[in-house]
């Protein structure tokens, strides 16, 4: 089966050099989700995949990084938790720290660790949100209030830091910076805030600024994406007013559709498959442009109805559907996994299966990654399934927990919501108070 997935991405130009087995950043080495090494196996064994071991971490929804035998987290410790609101959604003056820590890949033994103060002013305060990225020698970290700093991989001394806040003359958006800042050859491109400065680009080795671009009253929370038409590249930044494309070295626009989003929930990463870009949003669904050779794209269709729970289309949140030959699969607003046709938005198929659930759930969530002919999806309630997708249904393989949903952020339910890294033949994952490397090798 032929999977296009996310972006086409010049991977030379955009991307940090990086070995087979890692997975340096937000979906992968390659930017598109996609596990691309050998040796996996097909399925898991009668009591489940084996942990090569488990470590003690704090809280936080930012994923690991895994690059040169290194893993990369992000977490938050409180020191008082009746500090916490309540309600998950109010936000305050919440004491605690930050900290980005460097584990043995091998072992699961801390190799350094840096922590700095962060009181946080957002709503769902358990922690960082962005996965580190990891280029050479470098990690950039990007912290929930703004907290962006460059440090050496080898002892975590820190090269340059910035504080997006400061630079931009703005205010932390209500759940934190979310967005995953991406590389794009001598700069860092991050998703900021404030008149002017949405996007933000900055000399990755210096941290001084480049260039700054767009203006929204919520910046949103899709990461920067990088795609290729009519033998340009394109960057596309997606806040809660409009898709824009800009020229990635200096931010001029070139192109802007509005969309007006609820809540500033622009979330999830757009995706470009053929001239169909793919957007997924959790109260306004979805819409698919269509570029042109010149001028604007053209709106192939789009939701109608602002509502997440009479949904038409996919109403995507925490999770970025998957394409793959023709058609999307993705988790809707309330759990509901589905199938639905890229050029024309028709459903094909749902189930709650994928997601593991009994009914359907409000923000109900699995995270797909596409491997060879087959899916590994990572479920909100800590299992992973092994399954195929495809217009005819649904079809696990295998399933298993792994680790424990412990999410002390949600009140309704118990959750586990970080996308996990794949590398050296394992998946490493998170939750509230550890990380873990599990083993999917072929025996």
């Amino acid at each position: 089966m032929k999977i296009t997935l996310f972006i086409l991405i010049g991977l030379t130009f955009c991307q940090p050099i990086t070995r087979a087995d890692d997975w340096p950043g937000w979906f992968g080495p390659q930017r598109d989700g996609v596990w691309r090494e050998k040796g996996i196996l097909k399925s898991f064994p009668e009591d489940g995949p084996k942990v090569l071991w488990r470590t003690k971490i704090h809280r936080g929804y930012a994923g690991p990084a895994v690059a040169s035998g290194k893993v990369f987290i992000m977490d938050r410790k409180i020191p008082d938790l009746s500090a916490t609101p309540a309600n998950p959604f109010a936000r305050g003056q919440i004491p605690g720290n930050e900290r980005l820590a460097c584990i043995d890949a091998e072992t699961g033994k801390l190799i350094w660790e840096k922590t700095y103060d962060c009181p946080y002013t957002i709503s769902y305060a358990a922690g960082p949100r962005t996965t580190p990225l990891i280029e050479n020698n470098r990690v950039y970290s990007l912290g929930a209030e703004g907290n962006l700093i460059c440090s050496q991989t080898a002892d975590g001394k820190e090269i340059w830091s910035a504080d997006l806040n400061e630079m931009t003359g703005s205010k932390t958006p209500t759940w934190g910076f979310s967005a995953a800042p991406m590389i794009h050859g001598e700069l860092l491109i991050c998703l900021a805030a404030g008149d002017g400065s949405v996007a933000l680009a900055l000399d990755k080795m210096t941290g001084k600024e480049k260039w700054r671009a767009l203006s929204a009253k919520e910046p949103g929370y899709a990461p920067p994406v990088i795609i290729t038409h009519g033998g340009k590249k394109l960057l596309i930044i997606w806040h809660p007013e409009a898709a824009n494309a800009l020229d990635p070295e200096t931010g001029e626009l070139i192109w802007r559709v509005p969309w007006k989003l609820r809540f500033g929930l622009s979330v999830s990463t757009p995706q470009l498959v053929g001239d169909i870009l793919y957007f997924s949003s959790f109260y306004n669904g979805s819409m698919a442009l269509e570029l042109q050779d010149e001028g604007p794209p053209e709106i192939l269709w789009r939701t109608e109805k602002e509502s997440e729970k009479r949904t038409e289309h996919l109403h995507g949140i925490m999770n970025t559907a998957v394409i793959a030959d023709g058609y999307l699969y993705g988790a809707c607003s309330y759990g509901e996994f589905r199938c639905l046709e890229l050029k024309s938005g028709k459903r094909i198929w749902e189930s709650l299966a994928p997601v593991g659930l009994k009914r359907p759930t409000r923000w109900g969530t699995v995270f797909v990654t596409p491997h060879e002919e087959r899916y590994f999806l990572f479920s909100e309630n800590g299992e992973l399934a092994i399954a195929g997708l495809s217009p005819e249904g649904y079809r696990e393989t295998s399933r298993a927990k792994i680790i424990e949903p412990n999410g002390l952020d949600m009140r309704q339910r118990k959750i586990v919501w970080s996308h996990p890294a794949y590398a050296m033949r394992s998946c490493f994952v998170r939750n509230d108070t550890e990380l873990i490397r599990v083993s999917l090798a072929e025996q």
